[in-house]
Parts: C-alpha cells; sequence; structure tokens
C-alpha cells in the first residue's frame, strides 16, 4: 500500500484498495462471517459464528477463517437460533424438564439474543431482553412484540421490571452471576425459577483461568458449589446443575444452574452429586 492509498469497504465484506485515481483492486479473500451472511446462508454475523462452530460449514471450522471470493460456501443445515447461545439453553431446558409455555420471562446479558429466541420458540409468552450493550439483539427479536429491549441497562442497578417475571435466564461475561442476579431475581414473581450460565473463567480468580481459559475440574466444581451456596441469599434452591453441551470461546466449559425460589435448603449430597455428574460429562 502506498502513500495516499485509501482502504474502503463496499457493502458488507468486500475489502479492497483505492489505487491512484479511482482504479479499484478487490482483495482476494473475506471473513466467512460475513460471506456467509452477504449470502444469506445466515441472518448475522452471530448466527453464521454459530454455524461454523456447529460445524455445519463444510470445510470450515473457524469463525472468521478467510474464504476466497468465489468460492463455494456450503451450509449444511441451518441455525436453529440466532446465536449459539440458544443451544446451550435449549440443551438445559430438555435435560431439567423445565416449562416455558406461556411464562413471563427475563433474559439477562440477552446479547445477540440466542436465549431470548429459545425462549420464544419454546412457547413464553413475554421475554425482556437485558442487556448492558447497545444495538446487539438481532432485529427479528427486537421487533417481536412479545419482547421487551432494556439496553445500556447494567443488571445490577436494576430498580424496575416491566412485569415481574416468573422465569429468568442469564447469560453474562465478565461478571460474576453473583452481582448481576440478585437485583433482578429481587423483582421477579415469588416462586421464581432460574437457569443461570455459570463460566467458570469469569467466576474463578486469575490464578485459575490463565489466559481466560480453566481446565480444571476440580475448579469447575468449586465454582458452581459457591454460585448454588450464593443462592440462599437470594431465596433460590438449587435443584439441579447440568453441562452447558457447548464450549464457550476458546474452549471453556460452562453450567446452568437450576434454581427455585423455594424454602429450605438442597440436601448438600444432591448437590454434589449433581455438579460431579454435570463435571464428568463436561
Amino acid at each position: 500500500m502506498r502513500p495516499g492509498d485509501v482502504l474502503f469497504f463496499e457493502g458488507l465484506g468486500h475489502v479492497g484498495l483505492h489505487v491512484g485515481q479511482g482504479r479499484m483492486v478487490h482483495a482476494p479473500y473475506t471473513g466467512s462471517n460475513l460471506v456467509l451472511v452477504e449470502r444469506g446462508l445466515a441472518e448475522s454475523r452471530s448466527q453464521a459464528q454459530a454455524l461454523v462452530l456447529a460445524g455445519l460449514v463444510q470445510g470450515y471450522e473457524k469463525p472468521g477463517q478467510q474464504v476466497e471470493e468465489d468460492s463455494d460456501l456450503r451450509v449444511t443445515a441451518l441455525a436453529p437460533f440466532v446465536s449459539r447461545g440458544g443451544e446451550k439453553l435449549r440443551n438445559a431446558l430438555d435435560a431439567l424438564a423445565v416449562d416455558v409455555r406461556g411464562r413471563d420471562c427475563v433474559d439477562v446479558g440477552a446479547s445477540t439474543g440466542g436465549f431470548t429466541d429459545c425462549l420464544l420458540q419454546a412457547g413464553a409468552a413475554r421475554v425482556v431482553a437485558i442487556d448492558v450493550g447497545y444495538g446487539q439483539l438481532h432485529p427479528r427479536l427486537r421487533e417481536d412484540p412479545r419482547v421487551t429491549v432494556l439496553e445500556r441497562t447494567n443488571a445490577r442497578m436494576l430498580r424496575e421490571l416491566p412485569f415481574a417475571p416468573e422465569l429468568v435466564v442469564c447469560d453474562v461475561s465478565f461478571i460474576s452471576v453473583t452481582k448481576a442476579l440478585p437485583p433482578v431475581l429481587a423483582l421477579s414473581k415469588p416462586g421464581w425459577e432460574a437457569l443461570v450460565l455459570v463460566k467458570p473463567q469469569f467466576e474463578a480468580g486469575r490464578a485459575s483461568a490463565p489466559r481466560g481459559v480453566v481446565r480444571d475440574p476440580e475448579v469447575w466444581r468449586e465454582v458452581v458449589a459457591s454460585v448454588s451456596e450464593a443462592a440462599h441469599e437470594w431465596g433460590g434452591r438449587t435443584v439441579g446443575v447440568v453441562d452447558s453441551g457447548l464450549p464457550g470461546p476458546k474452549g471453556n466449559r460452562e453450567f446452568f444452574v437450576h434454581l427455585v425460589n423455594r424454602p429450605g435448603r438442597a440436601n448438600p449430597d444432591d448437590i454434589d452429586r449433581w455438579i460431579a455428574e454435570a463435571v464428568s460429562s463436561a
């Protein structure tokens, strides 16, 4: 690239150089996520990423992997949700036999909306999608009349909701669920139920997560047990623990803790057994 040359973007993913007076040279490669969206094979970059990670794009194993512009890109099956988070939640709903039909829900850490999408497809009546970010929720969900979007909203500072939810789901990053959840649960309907995605890399100390990855099953167990114990302070009783079924970024294992607003504590032996089974299946 010479002085005076200018990088430009034309549409989604077409990258090239202006050279001299208007002459244009297209770059021969584009990221797979953008190409999938351009060709109508995915609705969003998040969904494109989910397709690649699920092994549904022939010949491509990593999101963003470079693709030649004239390459034949094939998707063997459509992603069921706007992001792979929906698949994680569906796994938990099935494994823990949680019925969503007709229920009012809150999705804490909605992001693109994988959990929200899963809840709606499972029959939720209404969903409040909460996220500290802005403009991330998939347009299809944003336009759905059953969805109330609360963007630029820090769950830790939440003081009110449009309705008291019966079911709370949570998927947050770079913050402990023990900080993000209590204000939401305090606004929930008595007898609430919660499915909490616990990510050890954000719950354990830095010493236990070198380079952001936790590989020690004992740390997984300790983290899940600590969240289960903390839940007692929020009026939550642990009634189940399962592996998410899909690894998180960098291969991190993640776990769902199933809580209900119910008096009394779960049998410690039951909790230890659930955690052991979840960890062994991870």
